[in-house]
């Protein structure tokens, strides 16, 4: 079955540029654009799409208020937020990952970019980029924090290290040449914390480890 799209911006040109290149997928079908965050709630609810391309700069009702009202009304359809963004609007990462956001995009990634992202987010995995981990991380290092590392309690010695290392913003193969362990088994570490912690991704897990204290501001180079 296809993959069905809601792209969400108030510029139509961004809008009609993200129609054309997701048209050309033969498992994504565009089921309808919105310019402004009521719009896009509106027909989040009318047409069920399985992801919504989310701008997070709009009038009225931005796409971080948005992407909140959705995932927590109980007449919206189950589905996944991937927020558009440009650098200069990092500090709104933390804010959309707070309110439910499966990840980011860069507006000018390229078009293979864009459609992995849409596919990866379907499936209803996270889309983080090096670049937005490490703004995210530059948030997280200047918000104040509560030290409560009791949540963590439960994890093994590895998994803490796979954590660590998840919230430097490091890939799985990247951990694996760090521990010396295969992919497959940093794979299995990644799932057995997610679980552990109750979080849904790698963008949750980051969050948490920084806010909870586990990792500590300037311990780690970002």
């Amino acid at each position: 079955m296809s993959i069905r799209v809601l792209i969400v911006d108030d510029q139509v040109l961004v809008r009609t540029g993200f129609r054309r290149i997701l048209e050309g997928e033969a498992d994504i079908d565009v089921v309808g654009e919105a310019g402004t965050g009521e719009e896009a709630f509106d027909l989040t609810i009318e047409l069920e799409p399985d992801v919504v391309l989310m701008d997070i700069r709009m009038p009225r009702m931005d796409g971080i208020e948005a992407t909140e009202r959705l995932l927590t009304s109980a007449d919206a359809p189950d589905t996944n937020i991937l927020m558009l963004t440009t650098l200069d609007l990092e500090e709104y990462v933390y804010d959309a990952l707070q309110a439910g956001a499966r990840g980011f995009l860069l507006k000018d990634s390229p078009p293979e970019e864009l459609t992995a992202a849409v596919r990866i987010i379907a499936r209803g995995d996270a889309v983080l980029s090096p670049t937005i981990t490490k703004r995210l991380i530059e948030e997280l290092t200047r918000r104040p924090r509560r030290v409560d590392t009791a949540r963590f309690d439960g994890l093994t010695g590895r998994e803490r290290d796979v954590l660590r290392l998840v919230a430097q913003g490091y890939a799985n193969a990247e951990i694996a040449e760090q521990l010396f362990i295969s992919e497959a088994t940093v794979k299995t570490h990644v799932s057995h914390v997610f679980a552990k912690l109750e979080v849904r991704d790698r963008s949750q897990a980051i969050v948490l480890a920084y806010e909870s204290g586990l990792i500590e501001p300037g311990s780690i180079e970002i």
